[in-house]
């Protein structure tokens, strides 16, 4: 059952858990989503409410409805990206895409907020270069993210990062030839509309969130980022 008054509307829970379903292959030996009636049933609605869920799949590329059919699943393999000691766009998804782009789409020198402060041992208000970033696999939005470095030590990490469309090359340029991963802290939510129209998703779409800290191999945090992946593209593995 679907739960009311909580300020989530009921397609959108329904559309979420078939989502799930679809994920946890529990239509697999079908191929098909349920009835609408089976599916009001199953979450005590009416069958108004399940088209508009099933609709909202639609628009994701998940289903496809056939008069007389039924709805069936479209099959998408997610691109795998790894989160381990060294992570990497490019070498993380080498092989899985032909062409792999990350494009700046914004830069500018903020003061440090708390949380980025905390994240880079830096002082609140220290400045610091904002990247904002589109990272694109054969033409199709995989995820967005905001990164943040410090000013002092990386000052033209937007300039590097404009020329050569890598954070790893750009830290290169800037004398940095090795970093590794010091944490991440992953979660799922639904996407905001700046993320929907930069990743071309529908309403209700499903990202995950990537926080993450990057250090110098002397362990001092150089990049603290949030990246969220598309969570019907992209699945993240945990290396170790």
């Amino acid at each position: 059952m679907v739960e009311r008054q909580i300020g989530v509307a009921l397609w959108r829970q329904i559309a979420d858990r078939i989502r799930l379903s679809i994920s946890n292959g529990a239509y697999d030996e079908t191929g098909m989503v349920p009835p609408e009636t089976a599916l009001a049933a199953e979450f005590g609605v009416n069958r108004h409410t399940v088209r508009s869920a099933l609709a909202s799949l639609a628009d994701e590329g998940l289903v496809n409805a056939f008069q007389g059919r039924g709805t069936m699943i479209v099959r998408k393999e997610r691109l795998s990206f790894p989160i381990s000691k060294r992570t990497r766009f490019s070498q993380g998804l080498s092989g899985q895409a032909r062409d792999l782009q990350a494009r700046l789409l914004d830069h500018e020198q903020v003061p440090a907020t708390r949380e980025v402060a905390d994240a880079l041992k830096l002082s609140p208000g220290d400045a610091c270069i904002r990247l904002d970033l589109l990272s694109s696999a054969d033409g199709r939005g995989v995820s967005c993210s905001t990164s943040f470095f410090s000013a002092e030590r990386f000052p033209k990490m937007a300039e590097h990062f404009a020329r050569l469309g890598s954070i790893t090359r750009s830290f290169a340029a800037s004398g940095l030839d090795d970093y590794v991963r010091a944490s991440t802290d992953i979660v799922a939510r639904h996407a905001d509309a700046n993320e929907l129209a930069l990743l071309k998703l529908s309403p209700g779409a499903i990202v995950i969130e990537a926080q993450a800290i990057n250090a110098d191999p002397q362990g001092r945090p150089v990049q603290y980022s949030r990246t969220r992946f598309a969570a019907d593209r992209v699945k993240l593995t945990i290396e170790t």
